[in-house]
């Protein structure tokens, strides 16, 4: 019956409904369905979407009711029953064969005192629910009331859905098809969840590999830790193999030199000690294999560099501080690794140098010897009449004054004339141009090598070895020297040229004292033997013609010629005693510095000329009368004093002193 169907699900208004244990009529029970000929929607499966209009198993309850529609719809009142649905009424009536509707009723309850007559027609299969007739009776009442309306909203139900079927087929072809897509979805989250759990495996393995990855580093470092500096001290980078063996020798070819004689004092101080580790016996060879290496390719840098010094128009200094200096610890290198290879490359270099110094030297000497030169005979005395000298093709030139040939002594900044220079200069010099320019470039080539020497040789030479380098180097040229300047001064009377030459072989004596170079001390002995005797035998020469021109008694003699005044009783200083004046001038101008008459031969030769000058004023005044005689000595010598005045040093004190002596003496004399 349709109040069957709908009796559970009336409106909130409506009176409880009774228990779903019990059935709603004493009638029979009929198939539900919403009507004839309608097909049971079959159930889905256990898995279905919530939008499912049936929730339960249980087909004989299932119904559309459940779509409630609110009380006072549209639809109320315009469905009838069917023509063939039983009053509820009629039938309660028809059971307690009494009509109920003259009966009274309270409170919804029904009179008891009153007898109900026996029905015609009895139904049968009543379900009383366990309830008495009368509650039976009771409830009927009520649910007759309800059955009607619920009957009514059935009827309003039905047609709802048949106007709404069309939507309602449409929301099941849609549930159908999210049941799909919630099956698909459900793949995919099954295939998720296995994909998951794999990851899920795979990041359990790598954070366990990740643990066993970090234990081992930890024990590695602890290992590093302790092991790492003994592995620093012998091992030996392949950077630093490549370099020593493929690349060009430069800086960084140098550092991995150092580094690589560091490992190898470690190794060696290692294999001395009393432990003896394995891994430094294994790598004992190999590093000898690379110290050949580069002693092999350190010999062939330094025998191409040595090849080049023999190159023409080549500039051994540049050289030197370039590719020697620069990588001085090469042979340092060699020496401590090869001693006889690194002694037959220094032996290679000074037969070089010997070479080198030995021709640009005789190149050298050959363009100075093409300067023209001032020639002073013997026969230029002090004493000698300049105008009888015997006349020559050389300009004409002063022998005793200095003039401005001290000019080569003070010079600010020293430099050597260019042999293209000294050949093609047409000027006539004195002898001490040359003497300065060879000897200067002598002095600073020695220097320069044997600052060199000492610098690219030590410490693995000692300092009598590389002066014995130095003099083998430097033997010739020295020799070359003294010849040159015996050429110069062999055949020369000219004393204060003489004095200049010494005065230059001091200061380089000096400069080398201040270079502290002592291997040329013997080149500057030397040159000192030759030019002092020479000095003296050129002073020699003025004091014996002083000499002679004070016992001349020959009137034809060029002595007399000097010595005698156009007035014989003149007072004037003579004109021997200006000429010894300005000598003696220049000789106290080169000797600012001599202590006294016995400290160098100079001071002895002025005064023998001091005292051959007082002879011949003493001879010269001896005829004169007694008033003339001692003003002329007073002139000559207050001549002498005026000249040789300006002139500072103590050797020119004394001779100063003694001027003034005879210039005193004459003027007492006369008083």
């Amino acid at each position: 019956m349709w109040l069957d169907r709908f009796s559970g699900h009336s409106t909130p208004s409506q009176s409880p409904p009774p228990p779903q244990n019990r059935s709603y009529s004493p009638a029979p029970q009929r198939p539900s369905g919403l009507g004839p000929g309608r097909p049971v929607r079959p159930p889905y499966g256990p898995r279905t979407s919530s939008l499912n209009v049936s929730s339960k198993s249980n087909l004989s309850t299932t119904s559309l009711s459940s779509q409630r529609v609110p009380n006072g719809s549209i639809l109320r009142g315009q469905v009838s029953p069917p023509p063939d649905f039983a009053d509820p009424l009629k039938v309660l009536e028809a059971v307690i064969g009494k009509s109920l509707s003259e009966e009274k009723t309270q409170n919804g309850e029904l009179n008891a005192d009153e007898v109900l007559e026996r029905p015609s027609q009895l139904v049968k299969e009543v379900d009383f629910g366990g309830l008495s007739l009368q509650d039976f009776a009771r409830n009927g009442v009520y649910e007759a009331g309800e059955r009607g309306a619920e009957v009514q909203k059935a009827a309003q139900t039905v047609e709802e859905y048949e106007g709404e079927k069309a939507r309602f087929e449409d929301l099941h072809r849609s549930i159908l098809a999210c049941d799909d897509v919630l099956k698909s979805v459900e793949l995919s989250l099954a295939s998720f969840q296995r994909d998951l759990g794999a990851v899920s495996a795979e990041i359990e393995t790598l954070q366990s590999r990740s643990t066993a990855l970090n234990r081992r580093l930890e024990n590695r470092k602890v290992v590093e830790k302790l092991l790492g500096p003994a592995v620093e001290e012998i091992s030996i980078s392949p950077a630093v193999v490549r370099t020593i063996t493929d690349e060009p020798i430069d800086q960084i070819w140098i550092k991995a030199l150092e580094d690589l004689e560091k490992r190898s004092r470690i190794i060696d101080e290692k294999l001395k000690g009393p432990d003896q580790v394995l891994a430094v016996t294994d790598i004992k060879p190999l590093l000898e294999d690379l110290t050949n290496k580069a002693i092999e390719r350190i010999r062939d840098y330094l025998v191409a560099q040595i090849k080049s010094l023999r190159s023409p128009n080549i500039n051994a200094q540049i050289i030197q501080q370039q590719s020697f200096l620069k990588f001085k610890g090469l042979y340092t290198f060699l020496a401590r690794h090869h001693g006889q290879l690194a002694d037959e490359i220094a032996q290679a270099y000074i037969y070089t140098m010997r070479w080198y110094y030995l021709s640009h030297f005789t190149s050298y000497r050959d363009s100075l010897a093409k300067m023209p030169l001032f020639t002073i005979e013997k026969s230029e005395g002090l004493a000698t009449d300049p105008s009888s000298a015997s006349k020559s093709s050389q300009p004409a030139h002063d022998t005793l004054s200095l003039g401005r040939r001290i000019d080569v002594l003070k010079r600010p900044d020293p430099s050597a004339i260019t042999a293209y220079l000294a050949s093609d200069t047409k000027a006539t010099s004195y002898l001490e141009i040359p003497f300065y320019n060879f000897n200067l470039a002598l002095i600073s080539n020695a220097s320069t090598e044997y600052t060199f020497l000492t610098s690219f040789f030590s410490p693995s030479h000692s300092y009598q070895r590389i002066s014995s380098s130095f003099s083998s180097i430097f033997a010739p040229t020295f020799s070359l020297g003294t010849s040159y300047t015996r050429s110069l001064t062999e055949t020369t009377y000219d004393c204060l040229g003489l004095l200049l030459c010494v005065r230059l072989n001091q200061s380089f004596a000096f400069e080398l004292q201040r270079q502290k170079v002592p291997v040329a001390e013997s080149y500057i002995n030397g040159t000192n033997m030759l030019l002092w005797p020479r000095f003296q035998l050129a002073m020699d020469n003025h004091i014996e013609s002083l000499k002679r021109a004070t016992t001349s008694s020959s009137l034809s003699s060029r002595a007399i010629s000097l010595t005698s005044s156009s007035s014989a009783q003149s007072t004037a200083p003579h004109p021997l005693t200006q000429r010894f004046a300005l000598f003696l001038a220049a000789i106290l101008q080169l000797s600012p510095d001599a202590a006294s008459e016995e400290s160098e031969p100079v001071g002895s030769s002025l005064a023998r000329l001091m005292s051959e000058a007082e002879a011949f004023l003493g001879k010269v005044a001896r005829n004169m009368p007694a008033g003339k005689k001692e003003r002329f000595l007073s002139s000559n010598w207050s001549l002498v004093v005026t000249i040789i005045g300006e002139t500072g040093g103590r050797l020119a004190g004394v001779m100063r002193e003694r001027a003034e002596a005879g210039r005193d003496a004459a003027g007492a004399g006369g008083g």
